[in-house]
């Protein structure tokens, strides 16, 4: 009787230790509530003061004490970068901070900031369906949890429905504008500030001009017209920003003017670029620049030489560096304009700064992809540093809890039974413990350094894929009489394949390229081959004689020998004349109906040093549909090893409803995803796919 007394007693006072262990855990997960609460908000305030540096810093210590997540670390660590204007690191801790556990409301809500900002940083580079693969997930996710506000939703949806546009969906795009508008008008009607008018002026900002940007003119007639109404509303509002309405009044009569010329009423554009000149925006570098977007379209070239003379001016104020894409974008179309306008003095120097800059904008590109990976490795080193210093601390609790709770118990069985007999048997137990305890720590030693080596290595392939992936273009000439679209896709992170292209003045040269092997290897031989090309082709050679000049080169100290197929090619737009070379690749395809090209039959580039490249040519190829590929698309397996074949790509080309270059692409990479049926792919798989009008 004694002894079930003496139980009971045990076992009573430790359902009373676990209720008192249960409290505690309670108490410390709502401190920790409280102290992430405030971590944010210090964070905030550093933000708001652009003390960039510190705020990736205190997100690193307040990470390291466990005062905010990994996923809110790494949103702060991305709104810096940001803000920065290094936006290649800011998607990539964007993309972490995705990566990560949701574990609280606070998570859910900074995923959600984390989603907007990266959808939105691969809309403006062009990466439709990567912005689409980011925006859709989190807006499924805000509806599962409930945890999302207007704002969120409005910006997500946005975003999606300016990916569908570019991508060919219009109607899927139509219905995401309308749900995103319904939220934005939920944000202004509910905010007691005027930000909800503002952030909506945005949003129907970005609307109207992937309207415009797709040539679908008369739907951005509406959406300008929306974009106005709302800045009207936001007029009225007395904590209103007064600076923002002259600039996006102006903004507004540009897209409209350049709306209105698509449509070929040249006179209400002409009126609404006079609007335009009538804001003060107009008269600042940065809005000369903006208002030749309408005067190339308009063809007004003299306008648009006189203003591009402000071009140096508002790189500046932008604080903006001549890359490759910023030459494209503002130095060939300053070239166009002078030299359209008559000014050969003027387009004769503008050209002369291309060719200066080119060579810097290259080296620049290398600095910055080598900056990138720098920057990388260091926020590897601090995250390494977090996650031993969270180690250390895990241990030492573990420790605290697990010798609190012995001697607990050794002093309740002490009590209890009799001191000899209890002794023996706790010594044999904690033996059996200690044993089992030291077992399970080498197998958890050895799971955690299997997975942080596995962590680390993929997250440096998706970087690396990344980088890749920006060396090829993923924007394409805005000529009325060049129709290009290209896509690639590796099989492995990395691959080999190679696109290009480069519009000098009336001169296309294109190329296409599949390096032999796979993964890193072939990924440098095909930067080095794509660099090469590019350099080659801003020297105006003809297709043969680059090929020779990058046989010679790449047959240099190759002892890996390794080699690349490419076609290459050179079109003069004036007259229809293609130069071309083809370099032991597959034959294109060209004509309606398609057929397949006879082509010399070169060597690839690299195989065999001395070797002299025969060119061909083609008098006139304009109004002529033109395909090159790797063999990633005719050799694509399916399940059973059987292959899409030569006869599929011209059973796919025949379709009459394929009028341009874009949905030939996308065409033929749907029905080789339909081909394979979950098969891995085999190979990297090229597009590129032509006509000059």
């Amino acid at each position: 009787m004694r002894m079930l007394l003496k139980k009971k007693s045990f076992y009573t006072i430790l359902a009373l230790l676990l209720l008192i262990s249960s409290g505690i855990s309670c108490d410390s997960a709502k401190r920790r509530e409280v102290r992430a609460s405030r971590a944010d908000s210090v964070l905030f305030n550093i933000g708001v003061a652009m003390n960039y540096e510190r705020l990736r810093a205190v997100a690193d210590s307040f990470e390291i004490v466990g005062d905010i997540s990994p996923l809110n670390a790494n949103r702060w660590r991305g709104v810096a970068y940001y803000h920065e204007g290094q936006y290649r690191m800011a998607e990539l801790c964007y993309r972490k901070a995705l990566e990560c556990e949701v574990k609280t409301a606070l998570d859910q809500l900074s995923y959600n900031k984390c989603a907007r900002r990266l959808s939105e940083i691969l809309l403006v580079k062009g990466d439709f369906e990567g912005s689409l693969q980011v925006a859709i997930p989190a807006v499924k996710r805000m509806d599962k949890t409930g945890i999302g506000s207007d704002i969120d939703y409005a910006i997500l949806l946005n975003n999606i429905g300016c990916c569908q546009l570019n991508l060919g969906r219009d109607e899927e795009a139509k219905e995401s504008f309308v749900t995103a508008r319904g939220h934005y008008a939920n944000r202004w009607q509910t905010d007691t500030t005027g930000r909800g008018f503002q952030e909506a002026v945005l949003g129907t900002v970005y609307t109207s001009q992937a309207y415009i940007n797709t040539r679908r003119y008369a739907e951005s007639i509406y959406w300008i017209d929306r974009t106005e109404m709302l800045l009207s509303k936001y007029r009225e509002r007395p904590d209103a920003r007064k600076e923002y309405f002259d600039e996006y009044q102006g903004r507004i009569e540009i897209m409209r003017a350049i709306a209105q010329e698509g449509l070929h009423k040249s006179k209400e554009a002409a009126e609404a670029y006079q609007r335009f000149k009538e804001t003060k925006f107009a008269h600042t570098p940065s809005g000369k620049i903006l208002g030749n977007d309408y005067l190339m379209v308009a063809k007004r070239y003299q306008e648009a030489a006189d203003n591009y003379r402000f071009l140096d001016k508002a790189i500046s104020d932008w604080g903006m560096e001549m890359s490759l894409d910023n030459i494209q974008l503002y130095m060939l179309p300053k070239y166009h304009a002078n030299a359209e306008a008559g000014r050969k003095d003027s387009a004769r120097v503008a050209g002369t700064r291309i060719l200066e800059l080119l060579d810097s904008a290259i080296t620049g590109q290398k600095s910055s992809a080598t900056a990138e990976l720098a920057t990388l490795y260091d926020t590897q080193g601090k995250e390494a540093e977090i996650a031993e210093k969270e180690m250390k601390l895990t241990q030492q609790r573990l420790v605290s809890t697990g010798v609190a709770l012995v001697l607990i118990i050794v002093f309740f069985l002490i009590y209890i039974f009799h001191k000899r007999k209890a002794a023996h048997k706790l010594a044999a137990a904690h033996g059996r413990l200690e044993e089992a305890h030291a077992k399970l720590q080498v197998a958890y030693d050895q799971l955690e350094e299997t997975t942080q080596i596995k962590e680390r290595i993929q997250s440096e392939l998706r970087i690396a894929r990344d980088i890749q992936m920006s060396m090829v273009p993923n924007v394409f000439p805005d000529r009325e009489n060049i129709d290009m679209y290209a896509a690639m896709t590796p099989a492995k992170e990395i691959g080999g394949d190679l696109y290009g292209y480069q519009l000098l003045g009336d001169e296309l040269y294109f190329c296409l390229g599949d390096v032999s092997g796979k993964g890193v290897p072939a990924s440098l031989f095909m930067a080095q081959a794509n660099r090469m090309f590019r350099t080659l082709g801003s020297e105006h050679m003809k297709p043969a004689a680059i090929a020779t000049r990058m046989n010679n080169a790449l047959t240099e100290n190759n002892d890996q020998g390794m080699f690349v197929t490419m076609f290459m090619g050179l079109i003069d737009l004036k007259t229809g004349r293609m130069d071309y070379c083809n370099a032991g690749h597959n034959p294109p395809v060209y004509g309606n109906p398609p057929k397949f090209m006879e082509v010399e039959s070169n060597a690839p580039v690299g195989l065999w040093p001395g070797l002299e490249f025969v060119g061909e040519t083609i008098d006139d190829i304009r109004g002529i549909p033109f395909l090159i590929y790797s063999d990633g698309l005719n050799e694509a397996e399916n399940k059973e090893q059987e292959q899409f074949s030569d006869e599929r790509i011209i059973e796919v080309l025949s379709d009459p409803s394929l009028d341009n270059a874009k949905k030939v692409v996308l065409k033929l990479m749907d029905e080789v995803n339909k081909h394979r049926n979950g098969a891995d792919p085999n190979d990297d798989l090229t597009i590129l796919s032509l006509m000059i009008k």
